[in-house]
């Protein structure tokens, strides 16, 4: 016979991946304390809000502040995807998601990373800027002054980027953000660049960009194979 002093939480298939090993049951019994709102209870099972959609009683939505009470039964939803945003999708990656950023600057994203900014920091630039924070640390996500945030499935890079774009599903403007800094690509001459080029490459590329912010010049060469297929991939992905 169920306890009815507690509440129950039906958790979707989607969200069982951040309950612990030991506990990755589709039901969760947690107790109502007349102080900790429906998000607290949710959050102490494991799943950060950040990934919560949908909240249902009876039925009818509730949100993360709903004060539970004993008998109560709440079906928690992942968030929909795509994810709605007020504004196009603008990100911010922690210290662990350098390639991912890379990948997501070759897509034309706007994405900023530091490998060397702790997590306050994070979070007050993520705030300012109004930048999703993307991490896989679900403590981070779990910071309360954190506008937004989302938790990036993956371990391969191919496999992140996937995630990230069916999550947020942001325009894709190919070659036209610098990989290394985030600035914005501007068509160059080769005659404005060529004191910068070896030999090699002088001879055998005539189109060039340069980032407007830090200078960095580019164009397409040995690697631009594995790059297409990169940029192939992504579109796939949100067509």
């Amino acid at each position: 016979m169920d306890d009815v002093t507690t509440a129950r939480l039906r958790i979707a298939p989607e969200l069982r991946m951040f309950l612990p090993a030991s506990r990755r049951h589709e039901w969760q019994e947690v107790t109502p304390d007349r102080t900790s709102t429906l998000g607290h209870h949710v959050e102490s099972v494991g799943v950060p809000l950040t990934e919560v959609g949908p909240m249902l009683l009876d039925g009818r939505g509730v949100p993360p502040s709903y004060q539970l009470t004993a008998g109560d039964v709440v079906d928690v939803h992942p968030v929909p995807r795509p994810q709605p945003l007020p504004d196009e999708p603008r990100f911010l990656l922690d210290v662990h998601l350098g390639t991912l950023a890379r990948r997501l600057r070759l897509l034309g994203i706007d994405t900023a990373y530091h490998n060397d900014m702790d997590d306050p920091a994070l979070v007050v630039q993520a705030n300012e800027e109004r930048r999703v924070l993307l991490t896989q640390d679900r403590g981070l996500l779990r910071r309360r002054a954190l506008w937004l945030g989302a938790y990036v499935r993956g371990s391969a890079p191919a496999d992140q980027l996937r995630d990230l774009l069916e999550r947020f599903a942001p325009p894709l403007r190919p070659w036209t953000r610098c990989t290394a800094c985030n600035g914005v690509l501007v068509p160059v001459t080769k005659d404005e660049v060529e004191p910068v080029l070896e030999d090699g490459t002088r001879r055998s590329y005539d189109a060039y960009g340069r980032c407007a912010s830090c200078g960095q010049v580019y164009w397409h060469g040995a690697h631009s194979g594995h790059l297409e297929e990169i940029v192939r991939s992504a579109r796939a992905w949100v067509s």
